[in-house]
């Protein structure tokens, strides 16, 4: 009886293969690749996404998966949720062609080089021409899942990064989050107006430095260095396999703060990754949910825990005696207060955590309109530039520091960033949750033991693959499904308190 689910196993297990040689290709085009190795790459890349297509596509592997689901009475809880997954996984391949998988690839890899370029002269011209065969390809993707799954276009790109998703629940979050937004913002201002400013911490600031304290921190949050490593690249991103996670940051030396911030965000995706059930290598039910769990994960660790001042009670130590510094800027004082800044600024990746949302509302608005054709590309720097008006007072002086400062379009990501906001939510629904149920976690924190940390985010949500939906996890884990009462609540401690 459990022939057709065994026979499904080791095709996935094929197909695992392929997922992580694309993903170290990946990280090594982002990272370590010349840029005459573009073409050559965008072949490979390619071929392997053709061919991982062909496999999940293949009719035979239709029928093993009708046979398992008539089967699934005798399977386990894991193996059902395995082949929900499989069967998921299918729907999304068969819903396009060979030929849409291998325009994907190369379109979106030929973009992602133009707009390293591009970004870097500032040069929209030169993006555009790059961006707009890759907004036409998502479309024709979208209509493709969109026809086959059922659902509207938006939401047949979501479900690739966030399985289940609906902008109908995104668009009640967001209201919910953007009506109480606005007005906190101009309180936790006017709170910061009345405290004493944060002193500078005086550079310059060595690169080897950085990345050695970096590495330090990485090592105490529970990283491992024989299964992982740290490198530098234009966009901080985390990639590679659970087995061999490769992250990233990019460095100033005007500046250490935001880099090692970079790290820590990506180290937290990096111990999600790290965390995942070994048991369920290469099978889908051994990969991580999605990207809202994946983002709740590294802003987890960014976020709630290393801006916190249990952390620079921890941290402020290491960063004196590592950077030679001395005197009151030192402090884990303020350090905290540089960490806990409010300012609405241009730059998402470097932005606090209370002006963030609003980043992430305008990436979503903008991306829809550009979908469904209510905004072309030529358009969108204007656009860019009002929403950044609108939504945070903020004047934007060009658009390499506005619509191109992110790979995800170029990457043809579209209906990806709302996850970085649901992340947040379910951050703090997290964290709250974790320090109700183990009093150990503060003061583990204070002390850089986050051992206890660690073991509870191994035993809620690292550790369950994809055994549950995301809010199925969320309410074992939190006893609530995704909502933002928790992210509210943190915000008024950090920054009204």
């Amino acid at each position: 009886m459990m022939k057709s689910y065994k026979a499904l196993e080791k095709q996935f297990h094929r197909i695992g293969a392929i997922n992580g040689a694309l993903a170290m290709l990946g990280w090594d085009q982002a990272t370590m690749m010349p840029d005459g190795g573009a073409r050559a790459r965008s072949e490979q890349m390619a071929t392997l996404n053709v061919l991982r297509h062909e496999w999940i596509a293949d009719p035979k592997l239709a029928d093993l998966l009708g046979e398992a689901e008539a089967q699934k009475a005798t399977l386990n809880d894991w193996q059902r949720a395995n082949l929900r997954e499989m069967q998921r996984q299918w729907r999304h391949a068969t819903a396009l062609t060979p030929k849409l998988v291998a325009l994907r690839s190369r379109t979106t890899m030929a973009c992602e080089m133009v707009w390293r370029k591009a970004r870097r002269d500032d040069d929209f011209k030169s993006f555009a021409k790059a961006f707009k065969p890759v907004l036409e390809m998502v479309r024709e993707v979208a209509a493709a899942k969109s026809a086959a799954f059922g659902v509207g276009a938006y939401d047949a790109l979501l479900d690739e990064y966030e399985p289940g998703g609906k902008s109908a629940t995104i668009d009640k979050l967001f209201a919910d989050l953007g009506s109480f937004l606005p007005d906190f913002i101009d309180r936790a201002l006017v709170k910061q107006d009345k405290r004493k400013p944060p002193l500078p911490l005086q550079g310059p600031f060595a690169t080897e430095t950085q990345r050695a304290v970096g590495l330090k921190l990485m090592k105490a949050l529970g990283f491992d260095f024989n299964h992982g490593r740290l490198d530098v690249s234009l966009h901080p991103f985390t990639g590679g396999i659970p087995d061999d996670v490769r992250i990233t940051t990019r460095y100033s030396e005007d500046d250490f703060t935001k880099a090692l911030m970079g790290v820590l965000h990506e180290t937290g995706h990096a111990l999600y990754e790290l965390g995942l059930p070994k048991a369920w290598r290469d099978q889908p039910v051994g990969e991580s949910r999605g990207m809202v769990l994946h983002e709740s994960q590294s802003l987890l660790v960014e976020m709630q825990v290393c801006r916190g001042a249990e952390f620079l009670t921890y941290a402020a130590p290491l960063l004196r005696k590592a950077f030679k510094g001395e005197g009151e800027a030192w402090s884990e004082e303020n350090l905290l207060r540089i960490y806990a800044r409010v300012k609405p600024d241009l730059i998402r990746v470097d932005a606090d955590e209370v002006t963030y949302p609003a980043h992430v509302i305008l990436r979503y608005r903008l991306e829809q309109a550009m979908l469904h054709g209510d905004l072309s590309v030529n358009d969108l720097p204007h656009a860019w530039h009002d929403g950044m008006q609108t939504l945070l007072g903020v004047e934007v002086p060009n658009d390499a520091q506005g619509c191109m400062q992110d790979i995800h379009w170029p990457s043809g990501a579209i209906g990806y960033f709302p996850t970085y906001t649901l992340g947040a939510m379910a951050a703090a629904q997290l964290f709250a949750a974790a320090k109700a149920q183990d009093a150990a976690i503060q003061p583990g924190i204070a002390k850089g033991d986050f051992k206890p940390l660690l073991r509870w985010l191994r035993a809620n949500v690292h550790g369950k693959g994809s055994l549950l939906t995301t809010d199925e996890l969320l309410r074992q884990a939190t006893g609530k499904p995704l909502g933002t009462a928790a992210f509210k609540a943190h915000l008024k401690t950090r920054y009204l308190s």
